[in-house]
């Protein structure tokens, strides 16, 4: 198994992969009302686990981000499906939305959309199957 031990690697992987996982957040909460929010932020949290993978190891990353990373797929999946499901309750066609708003203490009135949920989803499976992927080739090495 490759171990590093490469101390600007480790140095920086802490600063970029801070930002990385703030910028996906960030996708994902101004996405849902665009295209590809859940999706390009899964791609950006898994591109920054990869790069904790690869700075710190795998054991070490495992033992602080222990996670399945197939059922977070699966939760994933079941979430967007249960979410496009969710509009025949209304009779209302596969994957409509519906958006409302709320009143949180300290952010005030919010717009929460099922489409967020959806993205929630999507967000989820991507990360998952993306990292059981890259893992699963790393394993093969």
């Amino acid at each position: 198994m490759y171990k590093t031990n490469d101390l600007i690697l480790r140095t920086t992987t802490s600063l970029i992969a801070f930002i990385l996982l703030g910028f996906a957040v960030y996708l994902l909460l101004a996405g849902h009302n665009s295209p590809g929010g859940g999706f390009i932020g899964g791609l950006v949290t898994a591109a920054a686990i990869v790069l904790m993978y690869m700075a710190y190891g795998i054991n070490l990353i495992d033992k602080i981000i222990p996670i399945n990373y197939r059922t977070l797929a699966l939760i994933g999946l079941l979430i967007a499906v249960l979410t496009g499901v969710g509009s025949f309750l209304f009779n209302e066609p596969f994957l409509s939305q519906t958006f409302g708003y709320f009143h949180f203490p300290f952010f005030g009135e919010i717009e929460l959309a099922t489409a967020m949920i959806f993205d929630v989803g999507v967000y989820f499976t991507v990360v998952g199957v993306t990292i059981t992927i890259i893992l699963n080739i790393a394993n093969d090495q």
